[in-house]
């Protein structure tokens, strides 16, 4: 299951209510990762429209979406898994071959989850995972719908963080994705229940709590930006 998101920009002390039916809940308690079977689309098809990236503007200036490419980025990205912000929620601290490893998974997977650099007025400043929530373990922890697509991230540096960025860059990536993929009507995240920072520029990026949902290693918030209220949130 792919981490959830870290360092972003607001806080909030509401408490989220709801439980996960008991026998959805036993079902997400033992999901297996399946390794793609033979013949599966090349690396990007999955997500068609964002395996060469993608640029938007946006208040805080242009912003584009950046393939990771492992001997250039891999120092900077294990870098900030090492910030212990980012640590407590994404659990990838250590030598950078445990960020190689994570992103390796990506990288030589069928392409249903990929992973970039956000680079933000030139500076390259956030990491996101894009994935194929429908044909993730996570779609059997919610009513998923053909095409969901997710967001991970986490803000890099922390004089980035806690001025708003988060929710700005979740709304334009969230944008790009359904600009992008026409046939995706909805973006969703599940950010871990602790992370009420992560969980309030969901709310502010003009996402909707759905429900609780109880994944392999954390209670999260199923947070879902719909296509058909885009421009009503």
């Amino acid at each position: 299951m792919p981490p959830t998101e870290s360092g972003l920009g607001s806080s909030s002390a509401g408490t989220l209510g709801g439980q996960l039916p008991p026998e959805r809940s036993a079902l997400c308690d033992q999901v297996p990762r399946q390794p793609p079977p033979a013949g599966t689309p090349a690396a990007g098809a999955l997500l068609g429209g964002l395996a060469d990236g993608a640029a938007a503007d946006t208040p805080a200036g242009p912003f584009a979406l950046v393939p990771v490419r492992l001997g250039r980025d891999l120092g900077r990205i294990a870098r900030w898994m090492n910030d212990p912000a980012v640590a407590a929620f994404w659990e990838l601290a250590g030598a950078p071959e445990t960020t190689a490893a994570h992103l390796r998974t990506q990288l030589d997977g069928d392409g249903r989850s990929m992973p970039f650099l956000g680079v933000l007025n030139g500076v390259p400043m956030s990491y996101w995972e894009i994935y194929r929530a429908d044909l993730d373990p996570v779609a059997r922890c919610y009513p998923a719908r053909p095409q969901d697509t997710g967001l991970h991230l986490l803000i890099g540096g922390a004089g980035d963080r806690s001025r708003g960025l988060g929710t700005t860059l979740l709304r334009a990536t969230a944008d790009l994705v359904l600009d992008r993929r026409p046939r995706c009507e909805r973006v969703i995240a599940e950010p871990d229940l602790r992370n009420t920072a992560s969980v309030a520029a969901f709310l502010s990026a003009g996402f909707r709590y759905s429900e609780e949902i109880e994944l392999p290693d954390k209670r999260a918030a199923l947070m879902i930006r719909d296509r058909a209220r885009r421009h009503l949130l």
